[in-house]
């Protein structure tokens, strides 16, 4: 692209983003490329699909984790595609809360970004406590490490804080490590993929991989077992919205964010799936891949297919990619902090708004972010359920955030100005399929996962909901009515003609 096509490009981007009321002060760093990389790296599969394979052993097993899979992935397919429709009409940082006040008014809004945020932050949580996980698996293989949940949370400090000081480095920084993300994904499930189809003298037939059932809950309504299995693929299949967040800081961004989520979507699927596959099939003892000492499900499988040293070697594989994903997802979840906070919307926000002038990065909301997280995981100290409950929160926090505006969208009918990329008459059937979808699995993931139900096994996502919630509309009353403002439109947006360009 030549410079000066590359400077009327970005005029057109700040155009359009005048058009709804924001003054450009991030630095547009990013090109298409890396706005797909940055959700390829949130979901990132070796992160979600390995942090959570043991809770799909025990709530399912096999059978719900492939069909699951599958299943789970299309459903998020049609409700990414719906997503990206809005965005691309609406392309800021703000995102979904941007979204829902812009078609349903500031109420909407709120509650959308108060979600979103419990959502984002639930998610740098979930990620990097589960490569907390993974890396003192690594360590208990190298040196014997015993992984205690106090050491864990230790790992997982240092990891909140190497992912903030990457962050407050700046977005040209982030964008390099997820274009570097992207390929490490995808050789990484190659390489895992390859060693565990050739290593092993021995594997599980399609008949264990797709049918196998197990499970180890102790609730005995199979339906209902089936159903918390989702969580696995639900889980991992979250943060696509970090394309529309990024916005800001991308080039052509109402094609290129729609373009960036959908594709992280179905890349994740795929190569998802085979990673999935491939695991399940290298099974070599149930009951000993679910009580590893290492604390791992997988890196059992890596030990028991391919030795010490060989396990040692893919764990590292899985850990760097789950590093990658912990950054990116802090970027995401900073910028939302940025945005919310530029409107008023957030305790201090005078503070947590402020933008670097050397690197065009909201360095506080990026500290903001990894300590909420810090805080969010810290009862895994006492409970040995207390991740599936972060990684809920997650999931019940940014999916209905993801429906909202989807919902308000197909509420507004032909009053809705769709941007270039758009779904035209698909637009209803798929978005009334999502909304249907997000409901479903918002009411399951607040539902007892174990049982007995005791005060170490209680599922305290749906409390971290209702709590968010009431945080959110006591601030509304008090507050929030009053501050809370998005900027009122000007002059009929800009949209870049790129209808062409897409796909």
């Amino acid at each position: 692209m030549s410079s000066r096509h590359a400077a009327h490009r970005l005029t057109d981007d700040d155009a359009v983003l005048a058009g709804h009321g924001y003054q450009p002060v991030l630095a547009r760093r990013m090109g298409p490329f890396g706005n797909f990389a940055i959700s390829f790296s949130v979901i990132s599969i070796l992160s979600g699909c390995m942090t959570l394979y043991g809770f799909g052993l025990t709530t399912g097993g096999p059978a719900v984790i492939m069909w699951g899979w599958i299943g789970v992935g299309l459903m998020v397919l049609l409700l990414g595609m719906s997503l990206a429709e809005v965005t691309s009409a609406f392309p800021t940082s703000g995102g979904l809360y941007y979204m829902a006040n812009r078609l349903g008014g500031p109420r909407w809004a709120w509650v959308t970004g108060w979600l979103n945020l419990l959502g984002l932050l639930g998610a740098i949580a979930g990620i990097d406590y589960g490569a907390a996980t993974f890396v003192g698996a690594l360590a208990n293989l190298q040196w014997g490490f015993a992984p205690t949940p106090e050491k864990t949370m230790l790992i997982f400090a240092a990891i909140l804080l190497l992912h903030a000081l990457l962050n407050v480095a700046g977005v040209r920084l982030v964008s390099l490590l997820n274009s570097i993300s992207v390929w490490w994904h995808l050789a990484g499930v190659a390489v895992i993929v390859a060693v565990l189809t050739l290593a092993p003298t021995d594997h599980q037939g399609a008949g264990f991989v797709f049918t196998h059932v197990n499970n180890d809950t102790g609730i005995s309504n199979g339906l209902y077992v089936t159903a918390l299995g989702l969580l696995l693929a639900q889980y991992t299949f979250c943060g696509y919205d970090a394309s529309s967040h990024l916005s800001e800081e991308t080039t052509q961004a109402q094609i290129s964010a729609p373009k960036g989520m959908v594709r992280s979507i179905w890349v994740s699927w795929i190569a998802g799936f085979i990673l999935l596959a491939g695991l399940t099939s290298a099974i070599q003892h149930y009951t000993g891949t679910q009580t590893s000492a290492t604390g791992v499900p997988p890196a059992q499988i890596f030990l028991d297919t391919v030795g010490t040293t060989g396990a040692k070697a893919l764990l590292l594989i899985v850990i760097v990619a789950q590093l990658f994903c912990g950054n990116a997802e802090t970027a995401a979840a900073s910028r939302m902090v940025f945005a919310f906070s530029r409107d008023g919307a957030i305790p201090f926000a005078a503070l947590w708004r402020r933008v670097s002038p050397r690197t065009k990065t909201p360095v506080a909301a990026v500290w903001l972010s990894v300590g909420t997280a810090l805080a969010l995981a810290a009862p895994s100290l006492y409970s040995p359920t207390a991740y599936a409950a972060v990684t809920a929160i997650n999931v019940i926090g940014i999916t209905p955030a993801y429906a909202i505006p989807v919902y308000l969208r197909l509420r507004a009918g032909d009053r809705f100005e769709p941007g270039p990329w758009n779904l035209g008459r698909w637009s209803k059937p798929i978005g009334w399929t999502a909304v249907t979808w997000v409901g479903f699995v918002t009411v399951l993931f607040c539902l007892p996962q174990v049982s007995p139900i005791t005060t170490t096994s209680f599922n305290y996502a749906g409390v971290a909901l209702i709590a968010v919630l009431v945080l959110a509309w006591i601030l509304w009353i008090t507050k929030g009515r009053r501050t809370y403002r998005i900027p009122a439109l000007a002059n009929t947006a800009t949209r870049t003609p790129l209808a062409e360009d897409i796909v």
